[in-house]
């Protein structure tokens, strides 16, 4: 069946800043166990924040790791290359892959590696060094294992075209950040065309495959439980 994604979900409640949209997944939805009541909402804040709230209810024991897969290009649309943006990742180590991009459970520190982004710094400059992380996934789309716990600053991004900067706020584990390596000839509106590496993904996450990793945080929900995060994108406008 249909990932959730590609779905049409009922509209729940809307107000002025905010929508919520609901979503009924049945028993063996996509083969998981568990009737899933799958609420998500989108709230405009005064701080301007665009936040995302999801709630899920289950009746069996099932896996949730719901995220948000919004390319991001701050210098505007149909701007052209996202690779002179600074990054900013508040995470000391990442999650190594294999050839399929599935983690390994290996964690690997950013330390000494283009994998850094520990002080700010333009996606370019490393994403094309010699080093087999890169090279498997064809740049940076990689699973960082985020700083701290609750809700926190894990992430930003800034164009020094706009002085736009974005915040990117979760209680989750871990930031899949991506650099569209794999983007081709997406029309996008007004007849712009994106391309490779012309935007990027804040994903935030539970690490892949979790559940075949005790030592990863895992994304599984007991019957009755609720699974509940919230993330947020914040933006700023420089002087």
């Amino acid at each position: 069946s249909d990932f959730y994604n590609i779905r049409i979900w009922e509209t729940e409640e809307v107000t002025e800043t905010s929508v919520r949209f609901k979503l009924h997944s049945p028993d063996g939805d996509q083969g998981f166990p568990g009737e899933v009541k799958i609420e998500v909402s989108y709230t405009v804040t005064e701080e301007n924040e665009l936040k995302i709230h999801y709630y899920a209810v289950t009746d069996q024991d099932t896996l949730l790791n719901m995220t948000n897969h919004s390319y991001f290009n701050l210098s505007g649309h149909a701007s052209g290359s996202a690779w002179n943006a600074k990054v900013w990742l508040d995470a000391d180590a990442f999650t190594e892959t294999d050839e399929e991009l599935i983690p390994t459970g290996t964690v690997i520190p950013v330390e000494g590696t283009p994998m850094d982004f520990r002080k700010e710094k333009v996606v370019a400059k490393e994403i094309g060094e010699d080093y087999t992380p890169l090279k498997l996934a064809g740049g940076y789309d990689h699973n960082w294992v985020l700083n701290g716990t609750g809700f926190r600053k894990v992430a930003s991004a800034e164009s020094e075209e706009t002085g736009i900067k974005m915040e990117v706020y979760t209680d989750l584990p871990g930031l899949q950040f991506y650099t569209a390596n794999f983007v081709d000839h997406e029309k996008g509106k007004e007849g712009a065309v994106y391309n490779m590496r012309q935007a990027a993904c804040f994903e935030t996450q539970y690490f892949p495959d979790a559940v075949h990793k005790d030592h990863f945080e895992g994304p599984e929900v007991k019957a009755g439980e609720i699974y509940e995060t919230t993330t947020a994108y914040r933006f700023i406008k420089g002087e």
